[in-house]
Parts: C-alpha cells; structure tokens; sequence
C-alpha cells in the first residue's frame, strides 16, 4: 500500500474529547473515525490488524473443535420473551418493530439464537459435543460509551457456544476455551489475566473475565500476591475478621441524636464500627416487573455489594429506597433495624449474625438499640455473603491481605448449563431415549475493545508499537526521494522485491520532509522501518530501525529483503514464546 493512495489521514492533534491515549493515537494515525456517540468506522489501517486479530482467533477457535457459522443481527423478540430477557435487559437493548408491527430486537449476544438452532438442530446424544462460533455484529446501547473504543455502543464480537450432553462435557469444553483464550491475548501481544466475576444478564453458574491491568480500567480487581487469588470486587470474597465472643446481653434502648452515619454512631457511643449493624434498603425488580423492599444487614465495618445482594435475592435491577418507601414498613431512615419491620425482605450477611451485641437502628428518630443479636432479637429470609471486599481485607484462600487492580475486561466465559435450553426446549434423546435439555457454555471476546487495549499497552510518546501479529504492515518504507530519480525507482524496485518475498510494506511515497514522514512512521506504528534516500543509495544501504528501539543500523540495499525476513521471524518468534500453558483457577 502506497501513503499517496491511503485512505485515511495522520492527524497532528487529536480531538478535545478523546480520553485516553489509546484513542487519541488511534484517530491521530488515521485508524478510526467517530461517527456518533459509541459508533466508530474502522479504517483501512485498523481493519487490517483487525482481520490480523480474527485471524488468530479463528485459529484458536477451530483447535478446540470450533465451527464457525454466522447468526443473524436481528432477532425475532419472541426468543428473547421466551428466555426472559427481554424483560429482564433494560433499555441497553435495541427494540423496534417490523413493518408488521412485531417486536424485533437487534443483538447483544446469540444465546436465544443458538437455543433455536439447538432445538431445529439437535436430536440425539451422537450429535454432541458441539462447539459453534460467530464473529458478528452487536448493539448494547450503553448509556455512557467511554474511551474511545474501550466502551462502545455497536462492536464485533467473537462470541462460540459449547454444547454438550452433561456438565463434566461443559467442565471439559470450558477449560479448552480457558486455555484458548489466554493463547488469543497472548499472541496478540497482550497480557491478561483470568479472575472471578459475575455470570450477570447471560445467567449460569460460573464465569471467568479475562483482564487486562490498566488504570484506565473500569473494574476493580481484587488479588492476592501470596497465592494467587484473583476475582472481580462484585464477586470477590474474603476472609471476615471473627467478632469477639460475648454472652449476649438484655436489649437496651439509647439516644442517639443527629447520628445517621456509622461513623457519627461509633463516635457518639465510644464503640468500633464492627460493633454496628448497618441496614440498607434497596427496591429489587421482580420477574413479574413488581418491585419489592429489600433490607440488607451488613456489620458497621463491611458496605453491601450491590451484586451480590442482587444475585441472592434474584432481583432483575435494584435501585435506592426512598424514604417513604422504607417509613412504609415502619423503618426509620437513618435509624433502622431489621427489629419490628413489615413486609421488607431481610437479607442478612453471615458476619451479622456471629457478632454478638450489635449496635443497631430503633427504628425511632434519634434512638439506637444496644445488645442487638441475631436469632434473639431478629431473624432472616436469607443469610449469605453481602460484604464488598476492599484492599487489605484477608484472601479468602490463604489469609494474606488482597491488593486491587484496575483492568479492562477483553473477554469473558460462562458456564451456562440449561437455563437457554431449559427455557427454549432445546432437548436431545440420550441412548435411553429419554429426552435431556442440552447442557451451554457462552464465550465472548470483544475484537474493537481488544484492539484498543493492545494500542494502550503497546506505545510510547511518538504513538504506536504493534505487535508483529497484529501489525497492519510489517514494514514501513520511506522514500526520502525527491521526485522523480535513482533513489525513488530503487524504493520502488523494494517495495515490490519486499512484497513478493511475501512481506507486507506500507510505503511512504508522499511528497512531504523527512520530519513528518518519520513523525508518520513513529505514529502509526509498524514493527519495522526501512529508510531510503539519496545519502544512503549512494552508500548501497538502507537504514532499519525496530520500532521502539533507538538504535538504527545500515543494511547493504542486495541483502535488506533477508535481513526484513529475519527481523519478522524474531518478532514472531519471541511474542510465540509467551503462549504457554496456563494453569485452570476455578
């Protein structure tokens, strides 16, 4: 590809309201161009790192068993009310009608279409294990796309689907996909990591992120350094610290004026925050579109987490009580217990109810009880793990203290198991003939977001450093030739020479000075760059540069194309180097 012929433009600014440098550098080098909030064109540029990047995964995809098929963009809305999201998903969904007035959605992901084609598809135990996979169009109309292409509205997705018979086969399926995937990121060039994290709208029962560690990143990672425990901090656990053994001792009712906060409490009465009960009231989403009160009980010391309370309580959206919603089952705001409430759903964390003597609401303005005790004074419908993990709380596993990680998710995995195929009938006869729901794993890997994170993990100040794997060239020629003569036939003589030893070269042809041509080169990125000019024709060399090294060397023009060819298989060879097996953290 000749620059003088390059569809899109290097820019010497980016704009005001690019966030991060990943998207600065990609609009500045003429990747990616904005159309809407959310939407963007990839350009020539990008859409070859991204066929680089679908490449790779198609690879990895097929060596576990994958066969790739295409599934449409529109959807039927009655799979999705068959399955309940379109009730459950709010209005990050696109909804529309046909023409014939009926409901349609455009995709966030193909579980409900995969649950079809199961159900078309699939008769018999001899059709499984299956595994498909699709590199389509999605649309989640977020209400705050951010940083470029990290958080957008419409994406492509890699997103395969295992089907299999029983649990040990989706046990074995997920794994592959486990290891598969750290083999994509890392032949990209980018390091990940795999942690915890909440299985969310998709459902199921267990679900890895793969992360890769930024500080641009959105989620909060807890990790332990001693023994490697990683998960998500919305589902992060940790080890509680045990309250101190008491007798419990007779309620006793205390003024407690102006003392709405925790912290104002334990002032006021000489205590600890873990002394102190905590309520917060939540109004969860119901299947049926209803809302109901939740009240949550953590210790003083602990905050609820928002997604574990609503997992426990299976609510489709939780948002804040207000007040007369919490006055109306005889709570007071502030001063609240669980002691004499009506018609809230009590959801109490476990450390709660091991902690004898609790400081708790009256649930009267301006009092407080002393010697609150779970069992005695009040009880639950549900006691579970409520508590958000923060930094320096103890491992779950090993006890030593949790450090946090920002990071961006660049894919993630699910274990389904049937709660498509329970929901769509999507059954198979076994070899007793009895039928059998098809047993789902879901996997998704965003190739806009991926993109972006390897710009933001492979730069400097001048711009971008692609990976070999991923670059949209390998090499990067600049012709300092002024106009027409020696110097400019003998680029092009390379150019060609380069190609047909089946490199691939973005020549730089433009009549423009040196500075901006090597401003350009530094910009956009390519592994390696070969300069040629008058000075060094008349010398017989060519200059190499690596990018991202500042040594140059002077390559005799008769050996430049093997040297190139060299120079590419190290680059490969070294980023093959990092794909190894990872170990499986359950």
């Amino acid at each position: 590809m000749r620059m003088s012929r390059l569809f899109s433009q290097t820019l010497r600014e980016a704009p005001a309201d690019a966030e991060v440098e990943s998207h600065r550098l990609l609009l500045r080098a003429g990747f990616i161009c904005q159309l809407a909030s959310g939407i963007f064109s990839y350009l020539p540029l990008a859409r070859r790192a991204l066929d680089k990047i679908e490449r790779i995964i198609r690879q990895e995809m097929d060596a576990i068993g994958g066969q790739e098929l295409t599934m449409p963009v529109v959807h039927p809305a009655d799979l999705w009310k068959e399955t309940g999201r379109w009730y459950q998903v709010g209005s990050e969904m696109g909804r529309f009608k046909d023409k014939n007035e009926r409901d349609m959605v455009l995709a966030m992901t193909h579980e409900e279409v995969v649950g079809d084609l199961v159900r078309r598809e699939i008769k018999s135990y001899r059709q499984l294990p299956q595994l498909i996979y699709h590199l389509q169009t999605k649309w989640r109309d977020d209400p705050r796309p951010r940083s470029g292409l990290i958080r957008v509205r419409e994406f492509t997705m890699k997103d395969s689907y295992s089907l299999d018979v029983d649990w040990e086969g989706l046990e074995r399926q997920y794994r592959a996909h486990y290891q598969a995937y750290f083999n994509i990121f890392n032949r990209c060039g980018l390091p990940s990591i795999a942690v915890k994290s909440d299985s969310g709208m998709m459902g199921g029962k267990v679900a890895h992120e793969y992360m890769y560690l930024t500080p641009i990143g959105e989620n909060t990672l807890m990790r332990c350094a001693q023994c490697g425990y990683a998960a998500n901090r919305e589902v992060a656990c940790f080890r509680k610290p045990a309250a101190k053994a008491e007798a419990p001792l007779p309620v006793e009712k205390v003024a407690t004026p102006d003392t709405k906060t925790i912290e104002d409490l334990a002032q006021l009465l000489g205590i600890a925050a873990s002394q102190t009960a905590k309520a917060v009231f939540l109004m969860a989403r119901q299947e049926d579109e209803s809302e109901k009160l939740v009240m949550a009980i953590v210790r003083g010391d602990m905050e609820v987490n928002e997604t574990k309370l609503g997992n426990a309580v299976k609510a489709r959206g939780l948002r804040p009580a207000r007040d007369e919603e919490i006055r109306a089952t005889g709570a007071v705001p502030g001063y609240a217990s669980p002691i004499g409430v009506k018609g809230a759903l009590v959801v109490v964390d476990e450390a709660v109810t091991t902690s004898p003597n609790l400081v708790a609401g009256a649930n009267e303005e301006g009092y407080h009880l002393r010697n609150v005790n779970y069992g005695r004074d009040f009880s639950a419908e549900l006691v579970t793990d409520l508590a958000t993990a923060q930094e320096g709380d103890a491992c779950p596993d090993c006890g030593q203290p949790l450090g946090t990680s920002r990071g961006v998710e660049v894919g993630h995995i699910f274990q389904l198991g049937t709660r498509y195929t329970d929901a769509m009938n999507g059954t198979f006869l076994d070899a007793e003939g009895k039928a059998r729901p098809v047993v789902m794993g879901s996997y998704g890997i965003g190739m806009g977001r991926l993109l972006a994170c390897i710009a933001e993990e492979h730069r400097d100040e001048q711009g971008l450093i692609w990976p070999i794997s991923v670059a949209p060239f390998q090499v990067h020629l600049v012709s300092l030739a002024k106009g027409a003569g020696p110097a400019a036939e003998v680029a092009d003589q390379l150019y060609v020479q380069l190609q047909q030893a089946g490199l691939e070269v973005l020549l730089d042809d433009r009549p423009e000075n040196p500075g901006v041509k090597f401003n350009d080169a530094d910009l956009i990125g390519m592994p390696l760059r070969l300069t040629l000019g008058e000075r060094s024709l008349k010398k017989g060399v060519v200059e190499l540069k690596i990018r991202g090294q500042q040594e140059n060397s002077e390559v005799p023009l008769g050996e430049i194309v093997a040297r190139v060819e060299a120079e590419v298989a190290a680059l490969q060879a070294a980023l093959q180097q990092r794909v190894v097996e990872v170990p499986f953290k359950d």
